[in-house]
């Protein structure tokens, strides 16, 4: 009993970080800002003339309701900001050619940190030299240069966490900044080991132990907040603009309800990228330490090789997403072989019946 009490309390708190708390900062905000304009309004006068009590009810209960229509909505929701939804294919292939730019623009810039290095210590080789050449005349990277020269090592590896912030491959290059930072640990657990997380999440989030589990639950809801807090500040700057046309809109207060979320919504993305590091590492652990339950799930026997257990999972990752082939059979040398009857032990009890009757 206590555990399906922590397990539901659990995933409330999740709720509430990720969506409640959020929607209702954003309610509120219209409610100060924005309400104002419309309470001049016949159906409104009423709700303001009950009370501050009445008023705080109100907002209470339209911040829970908007709060789990918006959870329902999730992945919807992540699916406009990381490109996928709601983009021409002309927007979506600019956005992926200017995101596959920078990743390269990033490599070039640490590559060429790292060999002006060599160079300074008497390490660089002609490979090397040659290459320093180019990269010192590519005009986008000469650009970034003094100040990258400026830079401390730790500054140095804040520009290591933005490339980290992308996919491996460039083939699952997304249009978005947020669509990379989550892509990058959706392809980690095929990149690494050919398990398809996005097919087999449910069995691996199922087999992983319950601490991970808890992390990735926890990590994710940062990032849902600041997704929720982006969107109600997007809609609480559209009801202010629509306001504006009212019979007798408070301008000023219309004005700001408009520029400063319109100025938010910038930070909070770019805070909701940051935090898919955290997510990112979740995801990580999950994969790498529900590999084995989740083998032993299946049936099956993780091969002690690399290239055995890719193989492995490649092929359980396709039984799952495709329909039934031959190919399938090829399982078989992973699986875990059913125990041998024991002839001894037969012998044996066949001697204590024939003892006992003796």
């Amino acid at each position: 009993m206590g555990d399906i009490a922590r397990s539901a309390l659990g995933g409330a708190w999740t709720v509430l970080v990720g969506w409640l708390l959020p929607t209702a900062l954003n309610v509120s905000l219209f409610a100060l800002a924005v309400w104002p304009s419309l309470r001049r309004g016949e159906g409104t006068v009423k709700l303001w003339s009950e009370g501050v009590a009445h008023l705080s009810a109100g907002v209470l209960g339209v911040s829970v309701l908007l709060g789990l229509a918006l959870c329902a909505l999730q992945n919807p929701l992540y699916r406009v900001l990381e490109g996928y939804t709601l983009w021409p294919n002309v927007l979506y292939t600019y956005g992926c050619a200017r995101r596959r730019q920078a990743k390269q623009d990033l490599q070039d810039r640490l590559m060429l940190i790292r060999l002006e290095r060599q160079e300074r210590e008497d390490r660089l080789g002609s490979d090397g030299a040659a290459r320093l050449t180019t990269l010192r005349a590519n005009p986008r990277i000469a650009r970034a240069v003094p100040r990258d020269r400026r830079r401390t090592a730790v500054q140095r590896a804040l520009l290591r966490e933005r490339l980290a912030r992308y996919p491996v491959d460039d083939a699952q290059l997304a249009p978005t900044r947020l669509g990379n930072a989550i892509r990058r640990f959706e392809e980690y657990g095929y990149d690494r080991f050919r398990l398809d997380t996005q097919v087999l999440w449910n069995e691996l989030t199922g087999n992983a132990p319950e601490q991970v589990r808890r992390q990735v639950d926890l990590a994710r809801a940062n990032v849902d907040f600041f997704v929720a807090l982006l969107y109600g500040h997007c809609a609480v700057a559209l009801c202010a603009a629509a306001a504006l046309t009212t019979a007798d809109p408070d301008v000023p207060l219309l004005l700001v309800a408009i520029a400063v979320p319109s100025v938010l919504t910038p930070v909070w993305y770019r805070a909701a990228v940051s935090a898919t590091d955290e997510w990112s590492a979740a995801v990580r652990a999950l994969v790498n330490t529900g590999r084995k339950p989740l083998a032993e799930s299946l049936g099956l026997l993780l091969p002690g090789e690399l290239a055995g257990e890719r193989e492995m999972w490649a092929l359980v990752s396709k039984m799952s997403r495709l329909p039934h082939h031959e190919r399938a059979a090829g399982l078989d040398a992973f699986r875990e072989k059913p125990p041998e009857s024991s002839p001894p032990l037969v012998a044996d009890r066949s001697a204590s019946q024939n003892a006992t009757q003796s």
